[in-house]
């Protein structure tokens, strides 16, 4: 076999294999995404059960129901128009509250309601850290009193 020939036939193999590796990946990568949706697109879309999705949204303000075990919590995420019920076993972070913005990562039950495996709390562009928001009105008072 000329070497020719033979370059072609090794250059084609590694194409296929590129080809084959990206494929892969995709495929692995569709597996473990996690699309975003708010209460109201997740009831538009009737989502199937254990779906990993993102549901994200507003803790309702009186919904947040805490275990006595001290690390499970049952909440309502709403956007205003649609609610979904959530509940998370794990320690929440220190910004999650009700009324706070909020990201949960996990999938429906046959129930119809949400389990998460991650919580995300988000702020607004005005969020300050409780330490700095004491310093800044001890600042402010200090200054009040001159």
């Amino acid at each position: 076999m000329q070497a020719k020939h033979q370059r072609l036939i090794l250059g084609i193999i590694a194409l296929a294999a590129v080809i084959a590796a990206g494929f892969l990946a995709l495929v692995a990568f569709k597996k473990q995404a996690a699309y975003f949706f708010t209460p109201t697109d997740a009831v538009k879309a009737h989502l199937p059960v254990n779906r990993n999705i993102r549901l994200g949204g507003m803790v309702e303000r009186g919904s947040l129901i805490r275990e006595k075990d001290g690390v499970t919590i049952h909440f309502r995420v709403t956007d205003g128009y649609q609610k979904i019920a959530v509940s998370y076993r794990g320690i929440v972070p220190d910004l999650f509250r009700e009324g706070s913005g909020v990201v949960a990562d996990g999938h429906f039950d046959p129930s119809g309601s949400f389990t998460a495996e991650t919580i995300l709390a988000k702020h607004d562009e005005r969020y300050m850290p409780p330490v700095t928001q004491q310093q800044a009105a001890a600042t402010q008072t200090t200054l009040q009193e001159k």
